[in-house]
């Protein structure tokens, strides 16, 4: 093998490192892709369903839905856009995220077609991509703890207390 093998595969990123460190099963992660492409079809269909109208709001709105849509599926399902160039390339730099970024921009681009005309159609149509949002928020908060680790950390705090109750007194006598 020549250096500069070793040098490109030393540089490569590791795909295994990047997802193995956010703290998603693959299960979870599946959930979130296929949440995001429900939601990027919820999106699309309600967005073209919104600009059928002649209130410009609701317009603004509804080509906002679309690009949240084809935003959904660049990130979340790269396959659906084949015939763009860069769709892998975003898919590769959207999986680097860590997910509380992630769940920060689904829900701020879900929410911004609510603000901007509030209906029904704008309700109904970001709930399944702000839904993606909450799904990337939660692992971002991590995995919950078993009730035994929780019991000895609390068990822990009970008896530094307790020390620190007796110290005080003893130095009071």
């Amino acid at each position: 093998m020549s250096s500069q093998d070793e040098q490109f595969q030393a540089g490569a990123p590791d795909p295994a490192a990047s997802s193995a460190d956010d703290g998603m099963t693959w299960w979870y992660r599946w959930l979130c892709r296929i949440a995001g492409v429900i939601g990027g079809l919820s999106c699309a269909f309600a967005g073209l369903w919104n600009c059928v109208t002649i209130n410009p709001l609701n317009i603004a709105a509804g080509v906002w839905m679309m690009l949240n849509a084809f935003v959904l599926f660049l990130c979340e399902a790269p396959f659906c856009c084949q015939f763009i160039e860069f769709a892998n390339a975003v898919s590769a730099r959207a999986d680097k995220l860590r997910p509380w970024q992630k769940a920060a921009f689904y829900c701020g681009m879900a929410v911004f077609p609510v603000v901007l005309s509030l209906t029904l159609t704008t309700l109904f149509g970001n709930a399944i991509a702000f839904a993606t949002g909450v799904l990337y928020g939660m692992s971002a908060l991590g995995k919950k703890g078993d009730a035994i680790s929780y019991a000895r950390i609390h068990q822990q705090q009970k008896q530094m207390d307790e020390e620190k109750l007796t110290g005080a007194l003893e130095g009071q006598a």
